[in-house]
């Protein structure tokens, strides 16, 4: 090849030897400058992609900012809570020891000490995932008690808090087993339950109690003021009462200046936040009183319900267990704790009319702790329902009525029904007709998941009438339906022995269960 050569421009210009045969290169000759803007294109198209890149890449390091930024917020954050929550919780502690010399005598001072210092750190460690406490040891009174966004203020945090626990007599752990399936060989086997008593033990002293009364009963006024001052003078509580209670007290003496009430709903919806213990002097029906949702009186605690401590002034008294000769033990006993309680369900009702424009334009729900009734009220024809579980079509009612019931009220209506008597603490929904017109028809108990539905056919010849524990009657027109499910925030109420010695105790007593003579020894015998 020649060497290059300068054209006329001055430029260096590519020279090419032709070769022996004659015949020049197949490519043309170029200056540098050509080239270059032959080249000019392709580079340019190259910077216009890693300009892209580079603005992708920069969008995607500003997402990961902002999101390392929140995460580290959030970390802050709860740690900040944490730390305001050990604090206050240390504060309590001190505070709880200083009141507590002489009150409760000094074993159980060094015993509660010593629960709220084990038990610190699994609280804080769980606070938060319900979940992890069903597979622990309990459940805390601060997930059953707050509803909603946690509420840091002073009444909330002196609040005495509490933890439940499952155990069985003769075991000394209290740690709530779960069922132990094995599938070893494709053999199903449950090798333990978890039905266990449950207990209640008190991590910070109670400071609030509640007493709700029957009314228009002289023994039960005189009870009552007795049981306040005993609570004010030798336990150092503050106490609430019904508006009503409250003006008779003060009727009687002054000295009852330090009982506390409530104005309106919106005070009464904050009890919960308020109250430790309450205590009822009366019957079932104070119980239930106490806890359904009503026209007449709005149920006092909607939510969560701190423990119950009910007092027997009525007839049968399936759910109050505790005589009130001996109130003050009773009441000191529950105070120091740990103490056995049921769980008693409700079921939460709602009012689906027809006319309503989706499923969502209902009445206000509707809390039972007995029992929902569907009749067909004063018409002569026969009740039609439709009945439905999840949707599914369960069955048609031809009859007086159906009974949706929960175990705490399957010794009443539902017993008189025909009903199984059901042990209050199992979960479940009875499902009881009222005087069917059939042979084959027999009561159902359903687990405690289930939504049931229960509406009344366009093609039925009268309406149908509802009533939830004996009170409030809805009518329900063709179309109208009924849903029922288990609400979520049982009731806690204290046995004297435990649930179960408690149950047979009041069927024994209130229904006199399978009491007939002994057949005698001194007939004829298998020889």
């Amino acid at each position: 090849m020649a060497p290059s050569k300068l054209n006329s421009s001055g430029e260096a210009s590519i020279s090419c030897s032709q070769p022996e045969n004659g015949f020049p290169n197949s490519f043309s000759l170029f200056s540098e400058k050509e080239i270059d803007e032959l080249l000019q294109p392709s580079v340019q198209g190259s910077d216009d992609h890693l300009i892209e890149f580079s603005e992708a890449m920069r969008t995607v390091a500003k997402a990961l900012r902002r999101a390392a930024e929140g995460k580290a917020s959030a970390q802050a954050e709860a740690a900040e809570w944490k730390r305001k929550y050990e604090l206050e919780r240390a504060r309590n502690m001190l505070e709880f020891k200083e009141e507590s010399p002489g009150e409760y005598g000094g074993d159980f001072d060094n015993a509660r000490m010593e629960n709220l210092v084990n038990q610190s750190a699994w609280c804080n460690e769980a606070n938060g995932q319900f979940e992890k406490h069903n597979g622990r040891n309990g459940i805390c009174s601060h997930e059953v008690l707050q509803d909603g966004e946690p509420v840091f203020d002073s009444q909330m945090i002196r609040k005495a808090s509490f933890k439940l626990s499952w155990c069985c007599k003769g075991e000394q752990s209290d740690q709530h087993k779960h069922d132990i399936v094995s599938f070893e060989r494709g053999n199903i086997t449950t090798a333990e339950r978890s039905s266990k008593q449950i207990s209640l033990r008190w991590e910070s002293h109670p400071r609030t109690v509640l007493v709700l009364t029957k009314p228009n009963s002289i023994s039960v006024r005189i009870l009552c003021a007795e049981m306040v001052r005993w609570l004010r003078e030798q336990k150092k509580l503050e106490i609430y009462v019904e508006p009503h209670v409250r003006v008779e007290l003060l009727t009687e003496s002054s000295y009852f200046n330090f009982v506390q009430t409530w104005k309106d709903e919106k005070e009464i919806s904050l009890l919960h936040t308020k109250v430790d213990l309450v205590a009822t002097l009366g019957g079932d029906g104070t119980v239930l009183w106490l806890l359904s949702t009503h026209v007449q009186a709005a149920s006092m605690f909607k939510g969560p319900v701190p423990p119950i401590v009910p007092f027997s002034l009525g007839s049968l008294g399936f759910m109050t267990p505790f005589h009130t000769e001996h109130y003050r033990e009773c009441l000191d006993s529950v105070l120091k704790g740990p103490i056995s309680i049921t769980l008693r369900h409700r079921l939460q009702c709602h009012v689906i009319r027809d006319a309503a424009k989706n499923e969502y334009e209902t009445e206000e729900p509707i809390l039972v702790l007995n029992e929902v009734t569907i009749d067909r009220g004063i018409s002569s024809y026969l009740t039609n329902l439709e009945c439905y579980c999840d949707d599914s079509f369960v069955t048609s009612v031809q009859g007086d009525g159906l009974i949706l019931s929960t175990t705490s009220g399957s010794t009443a209506y539902s017993l008189a029904a025909g009903g199984s008597m059901v042990h209050p603490q199992v979960p479940g929904i009875l499902f009881t007709p009222i005087c069917p017109h059939s042979l084959s028809f027999r009561p159902l108990i359903l687990p405690e998941h289930v939504t049931l539905r229960v509406q009344v056919p366009f093609n039925s010849r009268s309406h149908a009438w509802a009533s939830f524990d004996g009170k409030d009657r809805k009518q329900l027109a063709p179309g109208d339906a009924l849903v029922c499910s288990m609400a979520p925030w049982p009731v806690p109420t204290a046995c004297l022995v435990d649930s179960t010695d408690d149950f047979f105790r009041s069927i024994h007593e209130g229904l006199h269960w399978n009491l007939r003579k002994i057949q005698s020894f001194d007939g004829p015998r298998v020889t």
